[in-house]
């Protein structure tokens, strides 16, 4: 067969089930948004048979000998070349999916969908023996799909870590976590210490709904969101899908009393809408037009989040347009004392409310837990005291109950085992970019300052968006920084600016 032909037909396929895909995308977005309870159990049924699909056009035995053909050619000569780049990772998503029996990926599909809503109605009700059964047959069936897909390390926790962090594994992140956990827990003792707090009380008050609505809508075009290709609405968990070229949809959720969730949660989202905006429209459908990682799309939300939103510079810029709209609360507030408030350190239950420098603590108990879980040394009914001793341990702080314990996150319910870590190597990794765009842009700080974060964005887009799949996560990020992944960036940036906030020395 001709490579060129191959290759296009490839390409075609390629296209197809991505499109299918983006049906099945648009799906799960209304499902966490304006499905009714009443839809939810077809709409498990309309997932599963879009899975089904999904999966048996990617496995078709025809894509093997397409795969073939072009493989022996020259048209993958450059490594770095599109089409090389498309054919290792059709390779790839092939001989996993080839992996899967069919019934398998439709009944993941069906568990799951059902599993978030009843999620959903156990953590209001705050009944965890409610969700139970649903999280028993999510890690039974999660646990075989490690089992079908396999790893080269004899590690079932590595088969679905592989899917959402290409070259990581356990091991590699429990060495990396080992060194955070040691030098953040000094450092959170540090600041547990310090006698120079800042005030919390002057973001105490009343922040309507819909201003605090306009206020994420500004902020999130001010930075570069395009809303002709996105939208933002409200879910119980915030989230970004990316689920078509010109169509990425991110949200957030609303609290009367606390304009501090929703703000950085859309700053949060608006980092992964970004990414997902910037990747090349014309290649959509193939993996050069696809985020290479979980890990890489996190850096680009915590770099926004954390790096540039909580940053002084940021709100130099941003606080008396804060102080106006919110000006029942905020008319008399002082922009270093309210600096000093959005920026507290304090162990906290809710991960997505986590502080900047407690947050990875949250994020290592979640690893060690679903390893647990999927090993079988964590039944799933264990699940609530387990949690609440690593929380009493790592943070010093146990839940009043399992809606701020173990059922505020839906990633168990929606099957993402192996999905969590990718957290906190996108810190690791926010802290190295932002370090080496503020070293190629010079005083970074006076553009923010100004409001300007098109230079930021337009470094971002040049150094990890348009690159899509070309290298691993770990080779992408030596080429954007000049160095390999490295937490010492991470805990050095947390160091300077908490040590400063909380008048520390030599920590």
């Amino acid at each position: 067969m001709d490579a060129k032909a191959a290759y296009d037909e490839l390409i075609q396929r390629s296209r197809e089930w991505s499109t299918l895909a983006s049906c099945a995308a648009l799906l799960s977005w209304d499902e966490q948004t304006y499905l009714p309870d009443g839809g939810s159990a077809f709409r498990g049924e309309q997932l599963g048979m879009l899975a089904g699909l999904e999966h048996e056009r990617a496995t078709d035995p025809r894509i093997e000998a397409l795969l073939h053909s072009v493989e022996e050619s020259d048209l993958i000569a450059d490594p770095q070349a599109p089409e090389a780049v498309n054919v290792r990772e059709l390779r790839r998503a092939f001989n996993r999916k080839a992996k899967l029996p069919r019934e398998l990926v439709e009944e993941l599909a069906r568990v799951t969908s059902t599993a978030q809503h009843e999620w959903v109605a156990a953590r209001r009700a705050r009944d965890f023996p409610r969700f139970l059964p649903w999280l028993d047959r999510i890690v039974t069936l999660k646990r075989r799909e490690a089992e079908c897909v396999g790893h080269e390390s004899g590690d079932l926790y590595d088969a679905l870590l592989d899917e959402y962090e290409p070259g990581a594994t356990a091991a590699t992140l429990s060495t990396l976590f080992s060194g955070l956990r040691s030098d953040l827990i000094p450092l959170v003792q540090a600041i547990a210490g310090s006698s120079s707090r800042p005030d919390p009380s002057i973001l105490r008050g009343t922040f309507p709904i819909e201003t605090q609505r306009t206020l994420g809508e500004l902020v999130a075009a001010s930075i570069g969101f395009d809303f002709d290709r996105g939208r933002l609405d409200t879910s119980a968990h915030p989230f970004c899908s990316g689920i078509a070229p010109g169509d990425c949809r991110i949200t957030t959720r609303y609290r009367p009393d606390d304009f501090e969730e929703s703000f950085f949660g859309v700053l949060h989202e608006v980092g992964h809408g970004l990414y997902e905006q910037g990747l090349p429209p014309d290649r959509f459908g193939t993996p050069m037009g696809e985020s290479v990682s979980l890990g890489i799309h996190e850096s680009q939300s915590r770099l926004w989040e954390n790096l540039v939103g909580r940053g002084r510079a940021f709100w130099i810029f941003w606080f008396p347009i804060v102080k106006r709209l919110f000006r029942g609360v905020l008319g008399s507030a002082d922009l270093d004392k309210f600096h000093r408030a959005v920026n507290r350190v304090e162990p906290s239950l809710i991960r997505t409310q986590a502080d900047e420098v407690t947050y990875n603590l949250h994020i290592m108990i979640r690893f060690d837990l679903e390893r647990a879980l999927l090993s079988g040394d964590l039944p799933p009914a264990e699940l609530p005291g387990a949690w609440d001793d690593a929380y009493r341990r790592d943070l010093g702080v146990v839940a009043p109950d399992v809606a701020d314990g173990c059922l505020q996150d839906v990633h168990w319910a929606a099957g993402l085992i192996g999905y969590f870590p990718t957290y906190s190597l996108g810190n690791v990794y926010a802290a190295q970019l932002f370090d080496a765009a503020s070293r190629s842009l010079g005083d970074l700080d006076t553009l923010l300052s100004r409001g300007d974060t098109q230079p930021l964005l337009d470094c971002l887009r040049h150094r990890i968006h348009h690159h899509a799949r070309r290298y691993r996560p770990a080779d992408l990020i030596a080429e954007a920084t000049g160095s390999a992944p490295d937490s010492r960036p991470l805990i050095q940036s947390l160091r300077s600016r908490y040590g400063d906030a909380y008048g520390l020395s030599g920590i």
